[in-house]
């Protein structure tokens, strides 16, 4: 049996502005005992993040009003550690590495392969676990503590 981790539970929010994928997704991540949630907009996103911290945004590329890549651009201002997934289906490649660029961890093409999407969520996830530890660490270090 497997030693059960601080790693194994982390929260997601899916960003993406066609209803009825989300809804599947949201369904198919909570069968594989994800806490997740969702929202329809680059603007809904950022207000949720106000007010719910989470560890990885999936993110969709295009959508009405704030697109993906403005709405990482937000993200990463506000709250920096947060890991961004990209999906984008009709936008290019181009775009996804634009992304990058800006910081999103990486990004996967639509349709997506929901093994392919939480092995991605996982590893984005690792990332950031792995990074707050090493602040954390770091701060130890400057205030004396061992």
């Amino acid at each position: 049996m497997r030693e059960v981790s601080e790693m194994d539970s982390f929260k997601v929010l899916f960003v993406d502005d066609e209803a009825e994928f989300l809804e599947t997704l949201l369904k198919r991540m909570k069968k594989r005992e994800l806490d997740v949630s969702g929202v329809k907009s680059g603007e809904e996103a950022l207000a949720w993040l106000e007010k719910n911290p989470v560890d990885v945004v999936a993110l969709d590329v295009r959508m009405p009003g704030m697109d993906g890549i403005q709405t990482l651009r937000e993200i990463k201002g506000r709250h920096p550690l947060v890991e961004v997934v990209l999906l984008t289906g009709h936008a290019s490649v181009e775009v996804a590495l634009q992304g990058m660029e800006i910081g999103a961890f990486d990004y996967l093409m639509k349709p997506v392969d929901i093994d392919e999407l939480l092995y991605k969520l996982q590893d984005a996830y690792k990332s950031k676990y792995l990074r707050e530890k090493k602040i954390k660490h770091k701060e130890e270090e400057v205030i004396g503590v061992k």
